[in-house]
Parts: C-alpha cells; structure tokens; sequence
C-alpha cells in the first residue's frame, strides 16, 4: 500500500508528525481521525531510490503487456504457484524491458517481506490505485486469482475501445495532415510563381486572387513568427493541461466537441462503469471505490462529479439518487442502476451498463467516418474553388484580352 506522511494534532492541541501506510488519502484520514488526530496536512510519501522514478526516454508499459502480465499471474497463482516464484518465472520469460525491470523491483520488495500491493505501489507510473486496490483487496481476501482476472478483462476492455478510437479518427487526421502540406506547398511554391506572372500584366486581378497573393505574401514573410507563436502555443497548452484548472478546463469541453465529444462522454462513462462494477464485486466499500474510479476515469471534470457523487453518499444519500443529480447517466441507466440497488446486484447492473456504453461508442465509432467524410469534402471542394478562381479566372481574363488584340 502507498505510505502517506501526515501532519496533525492530538486532543491536547500538541503537533504530531509521522508515516503510515492506507489504501487512498481518505482511508489515511479516516485512520488518523479513528487515532484521535486532528489532520492539518495529509501528502502521500515519495520513496527514493525506488524506480517510480521514469527517465525522460525511459520506456512504458502498454496495455498488451499488462493483459499478459495479468493473465498469467492468474493461471499461475489459480495453480498453487506462490507469488515470489510467480514473479520471478514471469520476469525470466517476460520480452519487455521495462516491464522485466518492474518485474524485478517487485520479486526484491516481495523477498524484503512486502506484499504485492504494496511493492506494486512503488511503480505508480504502471499499477495506478485502482489496480493496486484490487490485488490489495485479492491479497485480503485469499482471492488474488480472480483480481487478476477482472484485471485482465479490464484492460482487454479499455485496449479495444483505444483500437476503435484510434481506427475511427485515422482517416480524417490523414486528411487533415495532407491538406495542411498541400497548404503550405502552394503557399510558399505554387503562388508566387503566378504572382510573378500576373504582375507582368497590369491588370485586375478578382478579389479570390488578392486573397489567395495576400495569404502567400503573409506566409512567405512572417513564416518563422508563425512557427515560432506555433510551438509557443503547443508548449503552453501542454503546460496548461498539467494544471488543475487546465485539466478541468479539458475535461469539460472534450466533452462538448462537435461529433466526438458525445463519443468521449460514453466512452468514460462505460471505463467509470465497468471500473466501478469490478470493484464492487471485489468486495471494495463504495465510498472508497467511487474514489478510486474517480482516478481512473481519465477526465478531470467527470472526476470531480465522481468524487461529489461519494461525498453525497458518506452524507446519507443513495446511489441511484446521487447518480440522478450527477446529470451525467442516461435515464435507462439511471433505471438500471435503481434496480442493482434495490436487487443487491449492483456490480452486475454496472456490468451491463458497461456493455451498454461500449455497445453504443462501438456503433458510433464506426459510423463516425460517415459523419466526417461529407465535412472534409466540403473543406477540400472549398479549398479547390478557391484556388481555382483565383488562379484560373485572371488567366482567362489574360487570354481573352489578349485574343482581342
């Protein structure tokens, strides 16, 4: 588990310092309050020397990795295979460097006396809480077996929904990126050789032709500011995304993107429902597992509603009505989730909740390059247009004012 360093004071009003280990930041609050402290900072501890520490060319772990690495700690732990000899057979058999260095960290803490948890803890950057709550929970409950395997079907979940995004937004990013360089090649090539031609004539020129010799003009001439501001903006936005209000900012309004956004929304609303459902049936208190999906979610803002979803829940409140208030579920799956509550079946409810939002991202992913398609004809039918009235039309006006002499 994650070690925390606190700061509080006790009933006398004297300052207490010190270390201990809890699943999240809430569970160490709530172990501190249980001791009689009052909590005045509460900051999770960075171990160093540790290899949570990733290098700036160090290499990640993908998702393809962690589904192997999940199913087979579940076959070989199904099979009476004790953890430290599990570990070790996987990091000599395993192809993926970072992954074999994990992998040894982890057999090290694990012979050190450690639990898997706990040295899985140490690698933040690849087990995220939500996974290390789940062995946790599997150590607990003598059934790591079957954590690993929800893993598993987790991850194999979240790789196929990634592929369908990735395939769907291919063809429009290819287009996009050709009519950018088809953009740039006629600015800086293909105009200026007929300015310098139309120049010779003295004559007037339509208002598409101004257009498109001012547009040369300025992207001849101003093309380092323009790389320069370029970069500038990339560089601060990224910045920007790595702060809170960035990240809410972000989190919002992806939300709202024309065609997509709706996409994104039932995407992470399937990842919060399946996430949400695994650590139930896992044995995890909602509270504590609507705090741990928040992190999961991959959107700051629909975070932020999770997290106001479990602050109504430890006020008294049921799951379906803060769901309600959320304003973030569908009314179908506002009635689903009222009948797992009121059943006790609640993760198999969320369950297909799950398949229902991935059934739905499945159907509209596939149907998105149909929507594109007619948008990005028309931007290049618009681009031709233009090009061709004000290239083509001065040099009939040439022509015939040439055939009348």
């Amino acid at each position: 588990m994650p070690a925390f360093q606190y700061q509080a004071r006790d009933g006398s009003g004297r300052a207490v310092n010190g270390q201990l280990e809890a699943l999240s930041a809430p569970a160490a609050a709530a172990l501190l309050r249980e001791r009689g402290l009052i909590v005045l900072q509460l900051q999770q501890a960075v171990e160093l020397g540790k290899s949570n520490k990733t290098g700036f060319f160090s290499k990640k772990v993908g998702l393809e990795e962690l589904i192997i690495f999940s199913r087979q700690m579940y076959s070989l732990i199904k099979a009476g295979i004790p953890i430290i000899r599990a570990i070790g057979s996987l990091q000599e058999s395993t192809r993926s460097d970072a992954l074999g260095a994990v992998l040894i960290d982890l057999l090290e803490q694990l012979q050190n006396g450690r639990n898997l948890s706990t040295a899985m803890a140490s690698h933040p950057q690849i087990f995220n809480r939500l996974i290390i709550s789940m062995v946790h929970v599997g150590e607990n409950t003598g059934r790591l077996d079957e954590a690993f395997l929800q893993l598993s079907f987790y991850f194999e979940q979240e790789q196929e929904t990634r592929k369908q995004i990735k395939q769907a937004g291919r063809y429009p990013t290819m287009v996009l990126v050709a009519l950018l360089i088809a953009l740039v090649i006629m600015n800086l090539f293909v105009i200026p050789q007929f300015a310098a031609m139309f120049s010779r004539f003295n004559a007037e020129l339509p208002w598409s032709t101004k257009a498109l010799l001012a547009s040369s003009n300025f992207f001849i001439h101003y093309w380092p500011y323009l790389l320069f501001f370029s970069v500038v903006a990339v560089v601060w936005w990224r910045y920007y995304l790595k702060t809170l209000p960035g990240r809410l900012f972000w989190g919002k309004w992806k939300l709202r993107l024309p065609l997509i956004g709706d996409i994104i929304n039932r995407a992470t609303l399937g990842r919060f429902a399946r996430s949400f459902g695994m650590m139930l049936r896992a044995g995890v208190p909602i509270t504590t597992a609507l705090n741990l999906v928040a992190d999961a979610v991959d959107n700051d803002h629909l975070a932020e509603l999770i997290r106001e979803m479990r602050r109504s829940i430890e006020r008294g409140e049921s799951l379906f009505r803060v769901a309600q208030q959320s304003a973030i579920f569908t009314p179908l799956v506002l009635q689903m989730l009222s009948v797992g509550e009121e059943t006790g079946q609640m993760d198999e409810m969320l369950t297909e909740v799950a398949g229902f939002y991935e059934r739905e991202v499945a159907y509209d992913l596939k149907s998105l390059t149909s929507k594109i398609e007619p948008i990005l004809i028309a931007i290049v039918a618009a681009m031709v247009l233009i090009l061709a009235l004000g290239i083509f039309t001065p040099m009939w006006d040439m022509l015939d004012a040439y055939k009348g002499r």
